[in-house]
């Protein structure tokens, strides 16, 4: 047994799970690790965030703020800072991407509209305390598309120029939207079935205050699986019907779309091309459809005029070419 290993089962006995089976689950996208802890007549999922790779209590303290405005987040059974090893509730193995494809299309619309509906939830709560959604953080993040992607299809563009045109783009956006919590990777494959019939929220730990329309932009332009265009717009209504927002959010759903979904590409090249892991190329050709159709909202000209000056349509990736033909 390692000494990581050692530590492990010692923090877990501390917590009373001595008779525990510890169980690894498969990861992917960072240094965490997961194990499921398996007892007799009960189960907990334990976070293995390593320091100084990672630090539990940005997880700690969000997953406490989502618990106390009443919306699912696990259960925290035990924590040890210094260790980097959080005990947590277990929602099981359903998540929603595998229930909406392997359902029919009420399935799939019943399950968005509640994962909609926490949204509003949330929307509608004093927003965590966590750091803001800045321009700074837009750009950084924009930013992941020139450091990344362009290199990788031996592209010589105008940086200078990208971060003016997000610049003016972003100087377009209503100052009137609210500022609420923003979970950042709000997706598919981020909210669980439990089986209380509820939707548990994972992978929070990033949650910033910023604009309502980022986290509907994660859910309905999903890298991880196809959303219709119908769908995604029946979503949106539910939306504005429950949370009747007093600003533009066409406006910002399109902006923070395009800016994501820049995002997107660039850490799915870096997780690729630095990490080693081929399985991210393959989502690529999902988001770059939706950029596109994010581009063209009026109010990303300057964006999608550097896009048609640097980026050649047939390096777009519509298509899945990046590292060669990729089946969805």
């Amino acid at each position: 047994m390692s000494e990581r290993e050692q530590l492990i089962r010692n923090f877990v006995d501390t917590l009373g799970w001595t008779d525990a089976d510890i169980l690894a689950i498969p990861g992917d996208a960072s240094f965490r690790r997961y194990f499921r802890v398996v007892g007799p007549d009960r189960q907990a999922i334990l976070m293995d965030a390593p320091p100084p790779e990672e630090d539990p209590q940005p997880f700690v303290h969000v997953a406490r703020y989502l618990t106390a405005q009443g919306l699912r987040a696990p259960e925290i059974f035990g924590v040890d800072m210094q260790a980097g090893l959080v005990l947590l509730e277990d929602f099981g193995d359903a998540r929603m991407r595998e229930t909406v494809d392997a359902g029919d299309a009420e399935t799939e619309r019943a399950i968005y509209r509640k994962a909609i509906e926490t949204q509003v939830e949330l929307h509608g709560r004093t927003p965590a305390d966590v750091p803001p959604y800045d321009r700074a953080v837009y750009q950084r993040e924009a930013a992941l598309f020139t450091e990344w992607y362009c290199p990788a299809r031996g592209l010589d563009v105008d940086a200078d120029g990208y971060v003016k045109a997000w610049d003016c783009v972003l100087d377009g956006m209503d100052r009137a939207a609210p500022k609420v919590t923003v979970l950042r990777d709000y997706h598919s494959e981020n909210i669980m079935l439990p089986p209380d019939g509820s939707q548990g929220l994972i992978d929070f730990q990033d949650a910033l205050v910023g604009d309502p329309a980022y986290d509907l932009v994660s859910l309905l332009q999903d890298a991880r699986r196809d959303v219709s265009e119908q769908v995604e717009a029946e979503m949106l209504a539910h939306y504005r019907d429950l949370a009747r927002p007093a600003y533009d959010l066409d406006t910002a759903y399109h902006v923070l779309g395009a800016q994501r979904n820049a995002k997107i590409i660039g850490i799915f090249v870096r997780l690729w091309k630095r990490d080693g892991k081929p399985r991210y190329p393959t989502m690529i050709p999902r988001v770059w459809r939706a950029m596109e159709r994010d581009l063209k909202h009026p109010a990303l000209g300057p964006v999608a005029a550097w896009f048609d000056a640097n980026i050649p349509a047939d390096l777009r990736d519509p298509e899945g070419t990046l590292g060669g033909k990729f089946e969805l």
